[in-house]
């Protein structure tokens, strides 16, 4: 299985679109609002400091994204990367592909020198996620997440 990781760029934006509306119909019962979600992807190519996306690729076609955003942390002065947006075709899921995402993530972390750790939230209920974060070298934290969403009513 070859699996290739590259950076998404703005002509990846309707498959970006695609994977995210999967993701939030699939883990949060969410129809997202198309346009919102558009505007929201195009704003991560249109300003870095926001993040990036990184794409795995099977057979000369997009199968996996995941998008890295920033937290500074005075602790530890230095920048948490956060893995976010995480989608892998279900058909392409239990195949390792998450894997060389996550790989690629830490590399690239640990090469820059000022990321100091990385961290990302899952559904509660996602088992198969959660074990797999954990077969990465993940732990569980102490803390529990609070929000209050002046955007996506539920």
């Amino acid at each position: 299985m070859d699996v290739v990781v590259r950076n998404a760029a703005l002509s990846d934006l309707e498959i970006l679109v695609a994977y995210n509306a999967a993701l939030a119909r699939e883990t949060e019962k969410l129809a997202l609002d198309p346009e919102r979600l558009r505007r929201g992807v195009s704003a991560v190519f249109d300003d870095p400091s926001r993040g990036f996306y990184l794409l795995a690729e099977m057979d000369g076609r997009v199968v996996a994204q995941l998008l890295i955003t920033f937290e500074w942390s005075d602790w530890r002065n230095g920048t948490f990367w956060w893995i976010q947006s995480v989608y892998v075709e279900p058909a392409y899921r239990g195949r390792g592909v998450y894997g060389r995402l996550h790989r690629a993530v830490v590399e690239r972390a640990r090469s820059l020198g000022n990321v100091c750790g990385l961290r990302l939230y899952v559904e509660a209920g996602n088992q198969p996620a959660q074990r797999a974060y954990q077969r990465l070298g993940m732990s569980k934290t102490v803390y529990d997440m609070y929000e209050v969403d002046f955007v996506i009513q539920r």
